[in-house]
């Protein structure tokens, strides 16, 4: 049919292009968010290229609502301005005959944006958890960088190392204690050592001409070759200097703790459903609210596509936006008053989108049967004329 396929066309079109758009924008605000999590050391920079992935892959669900949206607006309030949706109306196309085809057109879309949001979003967050853990777990000599102040996983030691020579270690790179990334470490001989240490009463500065890496009842340990030891208190009443030629210092004295407790963010919708906690019941209304929020904002954006044709193009966009952005803000009021337990799940789930979708037939209904308060008031009976 003409009709339901030209719609359909033109929907298409649209869906792709804002789509497209609106990829590129966030997959740079990505990209920038992610070099400045690796710029402060809380993701391995190697790892920016997966992260950025992963973060748009789980915003892949608001993304996509936000193009259909805008391309249901377009599109009609395209045909609003060159007078097509008068031409359609004439012909008995009413408003809600619309319906049938742009629900046609949406619902592999909006199938993708649940499966986005209750599938997709918890794995994405599995796997970004599981980098942060995997870099911030790591050993002291993954933290080594040549020529920079590194400090260990808990902050109380600090390496610099000035330079590296190609000398064959004290170990075997292939030992099992040894990983991949300490491997190139090993196999070089380290010049102009510097460490230091600190903890409640004393602070220790440890620096070497030269070091290597050796590995004891697989810990492994940093041996230092002519250098020296000072040793202060913290009140400054002691000073300890001590010059050595030789002087290992334990490189992992922390053992690779287990995986993170796994939090609402990254737990299986079935999970959240079998554990009901207040902040379980939060993070699967945001999920259902995505599913639920793509749906009503399809039906609001046949209503505020209706545009004068004498007024400007960008009002009425500039209106819907403002609507999407509301609702889409309330998301996060409901996450938050949720998971404080100042609201009830199903509460909120009823009010938010139940009276959206009740608002959204009722307005429909208005524009489709074309009612008006003025209905409402009684009418006058012309006067009679005497004869």
């Amino acid at each position: 049919m003409l009709f339901h396929s030209s719609i359909r066309q033109e929907l298409a079109r649209s869906f792709v292009a804002t789509l497209v758009v609106l990829i590129t924008v966030v997959m740079s605000m990505m990209l920038i968010r992610s070099l400045g999590l690796a710029a402060k050391g809380s993701v391995n920079p190697r790892d920016v290229i997966m992260l950025m992935g992963y973060s748009g892959l789980g915003h892949l669900s608001t993304i996509m609502t936000l193009s259909l949206f805008i391309a249901v607006t377009n599109t009609l309030a395209r045909m609003y301005r060159e007078s097509e949706m008068a031409v359609w109306f004439a012909s008995g196309k009413g408003l809600t005959g619309f319906i049938s085809p742009v629900m046609r057109f949406a619902w592999p879309i909006l199938l993708a944006i649940a499966s986005l949001a209750l599938v997709v979003w918890p794995w994405t967050a599995q796997q970004t958890n599981q980098l942060r853990s995997q870099y911030e777990q790591r050993g002291d000599l993954d933290r080594v960088s040549i020529g920079q102040f590194q400090e260990n996983a808990s902050g109380s030691r600090v390496f610099f190392v000035e330079a590296t020579d190609r000398e064959n270690g004290q170990v075997n790179p292939s030992s099992q204690a040894v990983t991949d990334t300490q491997a190139e470490i090993l196999k070089r001989q380290a010049r102009n050592i510097f460490v230091s240490e600190s903890d409640d009463q004393k602070q220790i500065i440890t620096s070497a001409r030269s070091g290597a890496v050796d590995i004891v009842n697989q810990d492994q340990f940093i041996v230092l070759k002519n250098g020296q030891r000072m040793e202060q208190n913290k009140d400054g009443s002691q000073v300890k200097v001590i010059e050595f030629e030789e002087y290992a210092v334990l490189a992992n004295a922390a053992k690779l703790t287990g995986a993170r407790e796994p939090t609402a963010k990254s737990l299986d919708t079935l999970d959240l459903l079998t554990k009901p906690t207040a902040l379980n019941l939060a993070e699967l209304s945001w999920r259902l609210g995505l599913a639920l929020c793509a749906f009503n904002l399809l039906l609001l954006a046949l209503l505020l596509s209706a545009v004068n044709p004498r007024a400007g193009r960008g009002f009425g966009i500039a209106f819907a936006l403002l609507a999407f952005v509301v609702y889409y803000n309330m998301l996060n009021v409901g996450f938050s008053r949720i998971a404080s337990g100042r609201t009830d799940f199903a509460v909120w789930m009823i009010a938010l989108h139940g009276s959206v979708f009740a608002l959204t037939v009722g307005w429909m209904a208005l524009r489709h049967n074309q009612w008006s308060w003025r209905m409402l008031l009684p009418r006058r009976t012309p006067p009679t004329s005497a004869l």
